[in-house]
């Protein structure tokens, strides 16, 4: 078996050339398939299908069952990890909301621990 040097991530790695030529790394390329930075106008399709999810859910006092169609929207437009960065993020901004507004209320869990 024929075996590649690829540089990838700061260091020299040894990769079988039937991995080189398949589905695993785009041919004269390090990146692999399925990872290739969103183009400027995937980014802003995302940004947006984002944009009108968490605008439903403020509207509609964070139920998520009334903005579904908005969340497949959302989940269809953004790559994965992007999605769960976004969900932490609104997560966390939301947190934040409550705790400088003075409204944040820890559970009884965390009181009593």
């Amino acid at each position: 078996m024929a075996v590649g040097l690829v540089f990838w991530f700061g260091t020299f790695s040894q990769i079988p050339s039937s991995l080189l030529m398949s589905n695993v790394l785009l041919a004269n390329s390090l990146i692999p398939l399925g990872m290739a930075a969103p183009s400027m106008k995937e980014r802003q399709a995302c940004w947006e299908a984002r944009d009108e999810y968490w605008k439903c859910l403020d509207e509609r006092n964070e139920d998520a069952s009334q903005c579904k169609k908005l969340r497949s929207s959302f989940e269809s437009s953004c790559p994965q990890q992007w999605i769960k960065y976004f969900d932490k993020r609104r997560d966390y901004l939301k947190f934040k909301e409550k705790f400088e507004a003075g409204q944040f209320q820890p559970s009884k869990t965390t009181v009593n621990s």
